[in-house]
């Protein structure tokens, strides 16, 4: 009901020293800022501010976090072996209608006594998050409760995703085909495969969770839930005409002066 993997309702957020957490906030802004930054450089950068850490130490935090060191792509979603991987299919593709594309990622989300992890579908044409979910494990239910739930209000024409283990499981893709829905991944490394669900993490992360430092499941998940309803019903993006998603979405006409 309150849109939380059933784990995170009995545990705590991930456990990290006060100082690896500290550390780990920082690397998220700055990977949040430029996503194509590997240990080595994210070492360089806290370095040149005053942080003594080696690069040994940060290749840890990033691998905890689930940030790739080498790709300029979030290893949240680390590839299934065995598993098969679908051709990425918007290449070139204009995108002029709702749920014509939709997409979905999971990224890091920094809390004050530990951190979450946060998935989330939007359509591609509206920028509109069509349902959300978070956890406190990259355990692949909490993203196939989303995908049911997105389901059952609707199907786009192609479903967009990484190549991570949560997407490329057959009880994730086996859904997606089952409801007539073409399947397409990212290639590897290529964050601006799914560019539209990386913006909304920045946004996210910048206009809410930075700011509010969540301290409590319970409290993220609120917190989470109002700025979710703001991004979609009160947020106007240039990009979509001084529109908020939800009027795009609803195929509201801009309002003039």
């Amino acid at each position: 009901m309150l849109g939380l993997n059933r784990s995170s309702l009995y545990h705590e957020p991930v456990g990290e020293t006060s100082e690896d957490l500290r550390l780990m906030r920082r690397i998220d802004e700055q990977y949040t800022a430029c996503p194509f930054y590997g240990s080595r450089r994210m070492t360089a950068w806290l370095t040149g501010r005053g942080e003594e850490v080696n690069r040994k130490r940060v290749q840890r935090l990033m691998r905890v976090m689930g940030l790739e060191a080498i790709y300029p792509k979030p290893r949240l979603s680390l590839a299934g072996k065995g598993h098969r991987v679908y051709p990425y299919l918007l290449r070139g593709v204009k995108v002029d209608r709702r749920d014509q594309v939709w997409s979905t990622d999971i990224t890091y989300v920094p809390m004050a006594s530990g951190f979450m992890y946060l998935a989330a579908v939007i359509d591609w044409y509206s920028r509109y998050v069509l349902a959300w979910r978070l956890s406190n494990t990259l355990d692949g239910s909490f993203c196939a409760e989303m995908l049911d739930e997105v389901l059952r209000g609707g199907k786009p024409g192609v479903f967009n995703t990484d190549q991570g283990v949560q997407f490329t499981a057959a009880s994730f893709t086996g859904r997606l085909e089952a409801a007539g829905v073409s399947v397409s991944m990212d290639g590897r490394g290529r964050a601006l495969d799914n560019v539209f669900v990386e913006r909304l993490w920045r946004s996210g992360k910048y206009e809410d969770i930075y700011i509010r430092g969540y301290d409590t499941v319970p409290v993220l998940h609120r917190g989470l839930a109002k700025y979710f309803a703001f991004y979609n019903e009160e947020r106007i993006h240039q990009s979509l005409g001084y529109r908020t998603p939800a009027a795009v979405y609803r195929g509201e006409k801009a309002e003039k002066g």
